[in-house]
């Protein structure tokens, strides 16, 4: 015997259809987004920029680093250097 009184008829494969797409659409974004995370790529794009300064010792040697940079190129004079020099390490 079958039974056609009732169902959700054409709207109701449309719409688990549609949530069947929707749902492995987010687990794989949601595998991509793991494998990216613990594969390195996370740490990989943020190694790339300078030191915070809140980091004991590494902002403030990026930071001379970058005087001494400076200071070579010839942006810089000598006592600016000195001056600026000493004022990173008195905030250390």
């Amino acid at each position: 015997m079958m039974w056609y009184d009732g169902g959700w008829g054409w709207g109701g494969w449309f719409f688990l259809v549609a949530f069947m797409v929707l749902f492995w659409a987010l687990v794989i974004f949601g595998i991509v987004a793991l494998v990216r995370y613990f594969s390195g790529a996370h740490h990989d794009r943020q190694a790339g920029r300078p030191p915070s300064s809140g980091e004991p010792g590494r902002g403030s040697r990026g930071a001379e680093d970058l005087l001494a940079e400076r200071f070579a190129r010839g942006e810089i004079d000598e006592d600016e250097y000195k001056r600026r020099l000493a004022l990173l390490r008195e905030h250390r």
